[in-house]
């Protein structure tokens, strides 16, 4: 049935949806599917959906209509975090043919029996408190580095969050399970692993979600140490609570796990910290920026905040961004509150006016252009490695260095997914930063 069809996927949201997407995409190309580019004609487009930002929710809707336009006779799936928080708004949008929710979207392909459009969108989709198994997975996006999927869904109940209901309990995958693909990526001769999950600090908890921990994160962090052919590992967003000083101590004399961190605080006011349920207060955080710099004065550490959270007065704004003004941060994520069903932040009062929270996010936003500039100021004269991405903008290359500084250098189809000792010179005038080689090449 499957000879010459044809897929193509779409995915909305963070680095587990794209990890997740990679091993869906798998399934079908093992089952003699052809994967081609979303932009071209398939028989079957799989989108997976996010449920973080009210723009992804609108967005799927403009992301069927473009599948659509490209073969109007295509099979359109809709999957992930909004499949399973509302699974019949998303097979009630013209031209859906089938919705599959947190446990189903890994079977895919058994859900399909032929390729007829469908009247209205087929629905399967369990109860969340199904979502107890882990599916392991990893993407490959490009060749320089690859989102590795290490644990699943979230055991806190942060009053502004979805991501519990839509992805169910925290469990992780098997030490043995990431070992192993760890190995496959890095003899794909990818540089780069980035650790993805969820609540990637709560690594342990058992594969059915049981509150057995066979392994803390620091002893996975430090058994990926030891694999063989990868030359760096990044840890993605880590919460403040479960970053430890050990982890953190390991890191800065690991052999590939390199010092940048992202770390979530979403508010710089113990008061709001407490309504949005966070398992931390403000000093937790300093501690946290404190021990790295201690240890890696040069390591980048991005932030996570939410402005506009109900209750955020002026002054507990103020508050954050003076907070994040004397902190030695690197770069900030900034979010907009939005309100989402079955929250208990949906039910509070004291909410902030749109354009209020779209004039702190700008400001919030301004201030990470700052703290990015000072923190690539800081780093100028200093030696580092550089890789290579694969994308030629506008007649330059990109890569980043181990710290997560981003460089720029004119064109050079060779210095692709290579790694470079290079010396940081001067900042350009697009914010990036110019380069002197050292080496010839440490690493192809």
């Amino acid at each position: 049935m499957n000879v010459d069809k044809k897929v193509a996927f779409y995915t909305l949201g963070c680095k587990l949806n794209f990890s997740e997407t990679s091993t869906i995409a798998r399934n079908f190309v093992n089952e003699g599917f052809e994967r081609v580019e979303f932009e071209e004609k398939a028989d079957i487009y799989v989108i997976n959906t996010c449920s973080v930002t009210d723009n992804a929710d609108k967005r799927f809707k403009s992301i069927v209509k473009s599948a659509l336009k490209k073969n109007e006779e295509a099979f359109v799936i809709g999957v992930g975090c909004y499949a399973q928080l509302k699974p019949e708004e998303l097979a009630a949008v013209d031209g859906v043919d089938l919705v599959l929710g947190a446990t189903e979207k890994f079977n895919v392909t058994s859900y399909i029996n032929d390729l007829t459009k469908n009247d209205i969108g087929e629905v399967h989709s369990c109860e969340i408190e199904d979502a107890d198994f882990y599916v392991g997975s990893y993407s490959i996006g490009d060749r320089t580095r690859a989102f590795l999927k290490v644990q699943d869904g979230c055991d806190y109940k942060c009053t502004y969050c979805t991501i519990p209901l839509a992805r169910g309990i925290s469990r992780s995958d098997t030490l043995e399970n990431v070992l192993k693909n760890a190995k496959e990526i890095s003899e794909k001769g990818i540089k780069e692993i980035v650790l993805t999950g969820v609540n990637i600090g709560d690594y342990g908890k058992g594969e059915f979600g049981n509150k057995k921990h066979e392994h803390t994160f620091l002893e996975l962090v430090q058994a990926l140490d030891k694999v063989e052919g990868i030359n760096r590992l990044r840890i993605s967003s880590i919460e403040p609570n479960l970053l430890k000083d050990e982890t953190i101590d390991f890191v800065s004399s690991s052999n590939t796990f390199v010092p940048h961190f992202h770390i979530p605080l979403q508010s710089g006011s113990d008061e709001l910290l407490k309504k949005m349920k966070r398992r931390y207060l403000r000093k937790v955080y300093t501690d946290r920026v404190t021990k790295i710099k201690e240890v890696m004065p040069n390591a980048c550490v991005g932030v996570d905040v939410i402005v506009g959270f109900p209750g955020e007065t002026d002054e507990l704004f103020l508050e954050t961004y003076n907070y994040l003004t004397d902190l030695d941060i690197s770069y900030l994520h900034v979010f907009t509150y939005s309100e989402r069903p079955n929250t208990e932040a949906v039910e509070m009062d004291g909410i902030v006016p749109k354009k209020t929270r779209a004039k702190r996010s700008k400001m919030l936003r301004g201030l990470s252009v700052k703290k990015r500039r000072a923190f690539y100021e800081s780093q100028l004269g200093n030696t580092l490695t550089v890789l290579f991405e694969s994308e030629n903008k506008e007649g330059y290359i990109h890569g980043f260095t181990e710290n997560y500084v981003k460089v720029k250098a004119p064109w050079n189809p060779e210095l692709v997914n290579t790694l470079h000792t290079v010396t940081l010179t001067k900042i350009d005038e697009d914010g990036l930063v110019r380069f002197d080689f050292v080496d010839a090449e440490v690493s192809a």
